[in-house]
């Protein structure tokens, strides 16, 4: 098992940038694969971003060259960070683990999540 725990969130201006980390202790971290979402009250759970173990990506379309995943494997964490935040932007954001290779996009392949961080965009 893994347990994950983000920060980092906050306000920004619009077209600003924040960067939120997701730190995991538990279970051989390099093991899985993390995933980025995000959550407001009126959407379900959307997709935002996954890392794989070796480092490759994949982005949701909306947040593709604004956004970027990275993680360090010897410190158990991973991060996002947020660029040219938009009023589309502001959500809860979760990381979650899986150590399935399929269906990354999916918030159902995740079996591990985090409680979120908020972000908020002011214009």
């Amino acid at each position: 098992q893994v347990q994950l725990v983000e920060s980092g969130g906050g306000l920004a201006q619009d077209g600003e940038s924040l960067k939120l980390t997701c730190a995991a202790s538990g279970d051989t971290f390099n093991a899985y694969i993390v995933g980025w979402f995000r959550q407001t009250p009126r959407q379900e759970r959307e997709f935002v971003a996954a890392i794989r173990p070796g480092g490759s990506t994949i982005y949701a379309d909306s947040v593709r060259g604004r956004f970027t995943a990275s993680r360090d494997n010897t410190k158990k964490t991973v991060f996002l960070q947020m660029n040219s935040l938009t009023s589309d932007d502001p959500a809860v954001y979760f990381c979650a683990a899986t150590t399935s290779q399929l269906f990354l996009c999916r918030s159902t392949t995740y079996a591990y999540w985090g409680r979120g961080t908020q972000v908020t965009v002011s214009s």
